[in-house]
């Protein structure tokens, strides 16, 4: 059973999100964390004479967060595919974002955050989004971002960039092979190099190893050379027809190059394509 938690600020970008999940985890038996988080903690720490009446958040925060966590409830049931294995739980927290996450991601023991993205346009505007952009890099917990634009498809082609550094441990790739061995797709392993150059003794023991992980799946090697590691990424989404693109938070080398840059004007597979950020063994918070 997989526990998923659910992030929503109650935007239709939040609900797309929702709906891309309920389909993604259709075959699976599921319960689901729908959370709303408010953000009192702001409140309070810009003013630290403030005491926070339990009365007045229950009656100004918490009871209308409850309602609208009521409505999507009955939004998902019209949407939910399979409701017989599939439990809903909604949840209200005030504390800062990233901590609540964490919160919930320990006392629930969840397996994969879902959470939409809605990129900023214009240069050097963030493009996932602050708390998409924080929780991918401040919770180590496995996160599916969905972009604005994206809508379910059967994830038949994955990309998985790589530079074959193997600054992690193997067993963090599971949830791809649990990907393709459900919807039967295929992976692309992806190595891009600003220059063309041979891969070195390490790299290719360590695509050996990626090799013989992946040996009963379907998969294929892919290089391309580009200065920009992004626009490589773009041209390779574009021209394999990519429906998930999953990364690994500790190889930051290719994890801050594909997600973190000012470019959003020449680069689309943010607002279409999600990104599977996998963390090593989910870290729980005490």
């Amino acid at each position: 059973m997989k526990n998923v938690l659910l992030p929503t600020d109650f935007s239709e970008n939040s609900w797309n999100a929702i709906k891309y999940a309920l389909r993604f985890f259709r075959n699976e038996i599921c319960n689901f964390y729908v959370l709303h988080i408010n953000k009192l903690g702001h409140l309070a720490a810009n003013d630290t004479s403030i005491v926070i009446d339990q009365n007045y958040i229950e009656e100004i925060y918490t009871k209308p967060a409850k309602k609208q966590l009521r409505n999507i409830l009955k939004r998902i049931s019209k949407e939910s595919p399979n409701q017989k294995n599939h439990k809903f739980y909604t949840l209200t927290d005030y504390n800062f974002f990233i901590e609540s996450i964490r919160k919930i991601v320990n006392e629930k023991r969840i397996d994969i955050i879902v959470m939409g993205t809605k990129g900023a346009s214009g240069f050097g505007r963030i493009i996932l989004g602050t708390n998409t952009s924080d929780v991918i890099t401040k919770v180590k917990c496995n996160t599916l971002a969905i972009p604005e634009n994206a809508e379910f498809i059967l994830p038949k082609e994955i990309a998985f960039p790589t530079d074959f550094s193997l600054s992690h441990n193997l067993q963090v790739l599971q949830p791809i092979i649990e990907i393709i061995e459900q919807f039967r797709s295929s992976l692309r392993i992806l190595h891009i190099n600003k220059k063309k150059v041979d891969l070195d003794n390490e790299q290719e023991k360590n695509k050996e190893l990626i090799e013989e992980y992946f040996n009963n799946q379907p998969y294929s090697f892919h290089y391309l050379t580009n200065r920009r590691v992004e626009d490589a990424v773009q041209c390779f989404v574009e021209s394999r027809d990519i429906n998930i693109i999953c990364m690994v938070a500790k190889n930051l080398n290719y994890f801050q190059q594909i997600l973190f840059h000012s470019r959003v004007e020449k680069i689309s597979y943010h607002t279409e394509v999600p990104f599977l950020v996998l963390h090593e063994k989910n870290e729980y918070y005490g």
